[in-house]
């Protein structure tokens, strides 16, 4: 078993200071502080979830060197020049799938947590999948809606988390995508470009020692979404690791 115990309010003190100071002397200057109070709990926090999805959805690995997101922020096509993340998060993602996020990464549906001041969440599914990848979910909720409704209307998901995540920049269409009828029985799911769920966490949450716990109950309350999306696209279930 890991050695995780919680988050302190150093590491929210940190990130907010980040926010900032978003240059790299400042970073650099704390960076003991980053180590000890984000890195070092972020690392121990895969681990752990990393055991505990071997008892959940064996499929589904966090080892840490490959499920924590880099701080630093990609500028390369970004008009924002900051060098770093205002957050932290990790990724817990299928074993055949491999970590890939996003359109130009290919990926599958998995499990996320983030870490940041009066923001953090839990989330799981598949955001922004490739092309191919995003046909073939349409193509499947076109084909028969009812399995995908089934999971994403039940009273459980609905209650804990809602709807479909739709308020984040090009997730939903305005219109039904070419080839397929505007009148189409599964419009709805057809127009999404992502197919993820989420639930924000307090602070008190993210800082609590049951934080382990807490976003558990959360990911297995996703696991019914989270595995039809892989499993439609070929990434199957499995009993054990």
């Amino acid at each position: 078993m890991s050695a995780f115990s919680r988050f302190t309010p150093g590491a929210l003190t940190f990130l907010r200071g980040l926010k900032r100071h978003n240059e790299r002397p400042w970073f650099e200057a704390n960076r003991p502080t980053y180590e000890r109070e984000v890195l070092g709990p972020l690392r121990l926090l895969s681990e752990e979830l990393d055991v505990r999805f071997a008892r959940l959805a064996p499929e589904f690995v966090s080892p840490p060197k490959r499920a924590l997101f880099r701080i630093h922020r990609d500028v390369r096509f970004s008009k924002d020049k900051s060098p770093y993340k205002t957050h932290a998060a990790l990724w817990v993602f299928h074993r055949d799938a491999g970590r890939g996020v996003g359109r130009d990464a290919h990926g599958g549906a998995g499990f996320y947590f983030h870490l940041e001041p009066g923001a953090s969440m839990v989330a799981g599914g598949f955001w922004m999948p490739p092309r191919p990848l995003l046909s073939t979910l349409r193509d499947a909720i076109a084909e028969d809606r009812r399995p995908f409704e089934r999971i994403v209307k039940a009273k459980p998901f609905v209650a804990r988390f809602g709807e479909l995540t739709d308020d984040e920049p090009g997730v939903r269409l305005t219109r039904v995508p070419r080839g397929f009828a505007p009148d189409h029985p599964a419009a709805h799911w057809l127009r999404f470009n992502s197919f993820t769920a989420s639930r924000p966490l307090t602070d008190a949450e993210a800082l609590s020692p049951k934080l382990v716990d807490t976003i558990m109950k959360d990911y297995a309350a996703l696991l019914p979404l989270v595995r039809w999306l892989n499993g439609t696209l070929g990434y199957p279930s499995a009993r054990r690791r």
